[in-house]
Parts: C-alpha cells; structure tokens; sequence
C-alpha cells in the first residue's frame, strides 16, 4: 500500500469525536457506560459483514486457548480484541492505520476492564512494529479490501506468527459478477477498494507460506442478514448504537450499496483458516 493510498484509507475511517458519539449513543440506548459490557459496545465495535455474530463464528473456527498471545491486525475500534480476550483468555494485540481508532479502542477498552489483556497500537499491517514470531495466533477481519500489496501484507503476517499457528482471514471478496457502485462501508470509490476473489486470496496465502485448513462463504448468511436488518429497521426505526456511527451521514447508501452488490454475485465475505509454516 502506498503512503497516498494508507492515508486515503485513514481519513475514510476517521470520525472527528468518535468515542464521545459512542457514549452519548450508548447512554441514549439506556446502558449504564460505567459498567457496559462487550455485547452492550458490539453493535458499533464489530465493524464487518453481521457483526457479532459472525465474529463468533470466525473465532469459533480459530483454533484459539487461554493465554495465547494474539494480533488482531486491522482491528478497528477494538471489538474483536476485546472479545476474544473476554470469551477466550487470551492476550491480544491489535494495530489499525487510523489514530482515532486506536485511541478510541483504548478508552472503551479501559470502560470494560480488560486494559491488562488488550494493547492497541497505530501501525500498518504492512510494516508490523513487531520481532519475527512474536504471536500465537492472527485474526484480521475485514482489512483487506483496502490493501493494494497483498503478498506484503500476508509475508508480514507470516513474519510475526510462530511455527504452525492460527491465522483466521474473513474478509469481503471479489464474486464473479462484475461491477461495483460506491461508497462501501469500506471505500467511498473504487481508487481504495481492492478486492480479491476466494481463489485469489488462498492462493497469496500459500505464496507467503500459509496453509489454508478451511474456507467458508457467508453469502447466503449475509444476504439474510440484511434482509432482516431491513425489516428491523423499516418497522423498528435505526437504532442508537450501530456502525453508522463509525460511518457518518451516508451510512445507508454505504449499506445498500453493498446489498447490492450481495445479491448481485459482485461480492462475498469469506471465513478462511490457515496455519503458518
């Protein structure tokens, strides 16, 4: 990833007082901010394809136990290192390019009481502030759409996990229908929008060293997913706490967008499992 394409890619994320809109969401939702749990933050912290939910199905598909020390590369505002420090025990590592990410992660972080198991740093995943074979596990969620050097990134995953450990890729991937209409939760146009297709990703996977034990298409989930969001959100109204808080005014056409695409076969999120050599 150049320089021009990481700062394009941090300025769609950043959001000028981000955590103080979380809380003022989170209170308005009624939960005390004091004493908020991870599922309380979880509709605005689990930045990817359904959320929660599909969170605990990739790390349900992650060999993962107590006291492995954990990279979350890409991790957002820090839902998945919270979670899997929570249900799993482990210590986790998160690094995301946007310094209001970082320091967002960091103060909801310390609300929920796992400030000694979750560390957050800025850093890119092209060049990980890390010694070789520093982890026992990766996890990197919904990352790689925005990122043009692929081999680099995946050499550097390689790089910092030990001998045979876990690395769980879900990602948007590239289907066999052509097109695409902008913005996406992840690019407002296609000049930061790279896409690989299943095939494409397993095979750069296994160029780095990887070895791919197991792949899921969340398709046909997804497209139910947002079917019932729609319905929810037609008879219900939009929530207080969601991801349109990490997505400014044009959330909506962001989500459509990628219904869109969806349903069209343009797109689909991919579960892939690997293990280091």
């Amino acid at each position: 990833m150049s320089d021009n394409l990481e700062s394009d890619v941090a300025r769609h994320y950043a959001r000028e007082g981000l955590l103080d809109r979380i809380l003022a969401a989170l209170t308005s939702a009624g939960v005390d901010i004091n004493a908020m749990t991870i599922d309380d933050l979880a509709p605005a912290d689990e930045f990817h394809t359904a959320g929660k939910a599909t969170t605990e199905k990739a790390l349900a598909m992650t060999p993962l136990a107590r006291g492995m020390h954990v990279l979350d590369a890409g991790g957002g505002i820090g839902g998945a290192a919270r979670r899997i420090a929570s249900r799993y025990g482990c210590r986790t590592t998160s690094i995301d390019l946007t310094p209001e990410y970082t320091a967002v992660a960091r103060a909801l972080t310390e609300r929920i009481g796992l400030s000694s198991l979750c560390a957050f740093e800025t850093a890119s995943v092209l060049d990980m502030p890390f010694p070789d074979r520093t982890f026992d596990a990766a996890v990197t969620m919904h990352v790689a759409m925005n990122i043009e050097n692929r081999p680099r990134f995946y050499g550097e995953l390689a790089r910092v996990l030990k001998s045979g450990a876990p690395l769980c890729v879900f990602d948007v991937m590239k289907g066999p229908a052509p097109g695409m209409d902008y913005p996406v939760p992840w690019a407002e146009t296609e000049a930061t929008s790279i896409l690989k297709s299943p095939d494409e990703t397993r095979a750069l996977l296994e160029a780095a060293g990887f070895h791919v034990a197991a792949q899921e298409s969340l398709k046909e989930y997804a497209i139910d997913f947002f079917r019932m969001m729609n319905e929810k959100l037609a008879k219900d109204g939009a929530p207080a706490v969601g991801l349109h808080l990490l997505m400014g005014e044009s959330a909506g056409v962001k989500f459509a967008n990628y219904a869109a695409a969806l349903n069209a076969g343009r797109i689909e999120p991919v579960i892939m499992i690997a293990r280091s050599a």
